[in-house]
Protein backbone atom coordinates (compact mmCIF):
# COMPACT_ATOMS: atom_id res chain seq x y z
CA UNK A 1 0.00 0.00 0.00
CA UNK A 2 2.84 2.40 0.82
CA UNK A 3 4.30 1.76 -2.62
CA UNK A 4 1.13 3.05 -4.32
CA UNK A 5 0.98 6.14 -2.12
CA UNK A 6 4.47 7.38 -2.95
CA UNK A 7 3.66 8.55 -6.51
CA UNK A 8 0.49 10.22 -5.23
CA UNK A 9 2.39 12.00 -2.45
CA UNK A 10 5.07 13.08 -4.92
CA UNK A 11 2.41 14.47 -7.24
CA UNK A 12 0.74 16.35 -4.39
CA UNK A 13 4.12 17.79 -3.35
CA UNK A 14 4.84 18.98 -6.91
CA UNK A 15 1.42 20.60 -7.20
CA UNK A 16 1.89 22.30 -3.82
CA UNK A 17 5.26 23.68 -4.89
CA UNK A 18 3.80 25.01 -8.12
CA UNK A 19 0.94 26.70 -6.27
CA UNK A 20 3.32 28.22 -3.71
CA UNK A 21 5.59 29.49 -6.50
CA UNK A 22 2.66 31.11 -8.29
CA UNK A 23 1.39 32.77 -5.11
CA UNK A 24 4.84 34.10 -4.25
CA UNK A 25 5.22 35.51 -7.77
CA UNK A 26 1.79 37.21 -7.65
CA UNK A 27 2.23 38.63 -4.16
CA UNK A 28 5.80 39.69 -4.79
CA UNK A 29 4.88 41.67 -7.88
CA UNK A 30 7.69 42.81 -10.12
CA UNK A 31 11.07 41.18 -10.03
CA UNK A 32 12.46 44.67 -10.71
CA UNK A 33 14.54 43.34 -13.60
CA UNK A 34 13.31 46.01 -15.96
CA UNK A 35 15.75 46.72 -18.77
CA UNK A 36 17.14 50.27 -18.88
CA UNK A 37 17.34 52.10 -22.20
CA UNK A 38 18.83 55.44 -23.17
CA UNK A 39 16.26 58.16 -23.80
CA UNK A 40 18.10 58.90 -27.05
CA UNK A 41 17.22 55.40 -28.31
CA UNK A 42 13.47 55.92 -27.91
CA UNK A 43 11.24 56.99 -30.80
CA UNK A 44 11.21 60.75 -31.39
CA UNK A 45 7.57 60.91 -30.21
CA UNK A 46 8.60 59.43 -26.85
CA UNK A 47 11.40 61.96 -26.50
CA UNK A 48 8.94 64.74 -27.33
CA UNK A 49 6.55 63.43 -24.67
CA UNK A 50 9.37 63.40 -22.11
CA UNK A 51 10.15 67.02 -22.98
CA UNK A 52 6.44 67.92 -22.53
CA UNK A 53 6.41 66.20 -19.13
CA UNK A 54 9.52 68.09 -18.01
CA UNK A 55 7.92 71.43 -18.94
CA UNK A 56 4.51 70.57 -17.50
CA UNK A 57 2.60 70.29 -20.77
CA UNK A 58 0.44 71.10 -22.55
CA UNK A 59 -0.57 67.52 -23.25
CA UNK A 60 -2.49 66.39 -26.32
CA UNK A 61 -4.85 64.01 -24.47
CA UNK A 62 -7.08 64.63 -21.46
CA UNK A 63 -5.90 61.35 -19.89
CA UNK A 64 -2.28 62.54 -19.86
CA UNK A 65 -1.01 63.08 -16.34
CA UNK A 66 -3.60 60.70 -14.91
CA UNK A 67 -2.74 58.17 -12.25
CA UNK A 68 -1.34 54.89 -13.53
CA UNK A 69 -2.44 52.05 -11.25
CA UNK A 70 0.31 49.52 -12.07
CA UNK A 71 -2.36 46.81 -12.10
CA UNK A 72 -0.05 44.62 -14.18
CA UNK A 73 2.47 44.66 -11.30
CA UNK A 74 5.36 45.02 -13.74
CA UNK A 75 6.73 48.21 -12.20
CA UNK A 76 8.10 48.33 -8.66
CA UNK A 77 5.28 48.22 -6.11
CA UNK A 78 4.43 51.67 -4.75
CA UNK A 79 1.47 53.30 -3.06
CA UNK A 80 -1.54 54.45 -5.08
CA UNK A 81 -1.01 57.67 -7.00
CA UNK A 82 2.75 57.14 -7.25
CA UNK A 83 2.78 56.63 -11.02
CA UNK A 84 1.31 58.85 -13.77
CA UNK A 85 0.90 58.09 -17.46
CA UNK A 86 1.34 60.10 -20.63
CA UNK A 87 0.51 59.24 -24.22
CA UNK A 88 3.28 58.80 -26.75
CA UNK A 89 1.63 59.54 -30.11
CA UNK A 90 1.80 56.77 -32.69
CA UNK A 91 2.03 58.00 -36.29
CA UNK A 92 -0.94 56.79 -38.31
CA UNK A 93 -2.95 55.63 -35.27
CA UNK A 94 -6.58 56.77 -35.12
CA UNK A 95 -6.56 56.56 -31.30
CA UNK A 96 -4.04 57.15 -28.54
CA UNK A 97 -2.20 54.04 -29.62
CA UNK A 98 -0.29 51.68 -27.33
CA UNK A 99 2.77 53.72 -26.41
CA UNK A 100 3.09 55.47 -23.03
CA UNK A 101 5.56 57.14 -20.74
CA UNK A 102 5.00 56.35 -17.06
CA UNK A 103 6.56 58.59 -14.43
CA UNK A 104 7.16 57.96 -10.74
CA UNK A 105 7.13 60.51 -7.92
CA UNK A 106 10.87 60.07 -7.42
CA UNK A 107 11.66 61.08 -11.00
CA UNK A 108 11.63 57.66 -12.64
CA UNK A 109 10.59 57.38 -16.28
CA UNK A 110 9.39 54.17 -17.93
CA UNK A 111 8.44 53.51 -21.55
CA UNK A 112 5.98 50.94 -22.89
CA UNK A 113 5.36 50.37 -26.56
CA UNK A 114 2.82 47.59 -26.04
CA UNK A 115 0.19 49.12 -23.74
CA UNK A 116 1.65 47.96 -20.41
CA UNK A 117 2.65 44.42 -21.44
CA UNK A 118 6.29 45.35 -20.84
CA UNK A 119 8.31 48.32 -19.63
CA UNK A 120 11.76 49.77 -20.04
CA UNK A 121 13.30 52.16 -17.52
CA UNK A 122 14.44 55.31 -19.30
CA UNK A 123 17.88 56.76 -18.56
CA UNK A 124 17.31 60.46 -19.22
CA UNK A 125 21.04 61.22 -19.12
CA UNK A 126 21.77 59.12 -22.20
Amino acid sequence: MLRTRRPLLALIAIIALLVIGYVVKEVGGSDHSIKTVAASSLPIQARDTIAEIKTGGPYPYSQDGGVFGNHEHLLPAESGGYYHEYTVPTPGASSRGARRIITGKNGEFFYTSDHYDSFQRVDLAK
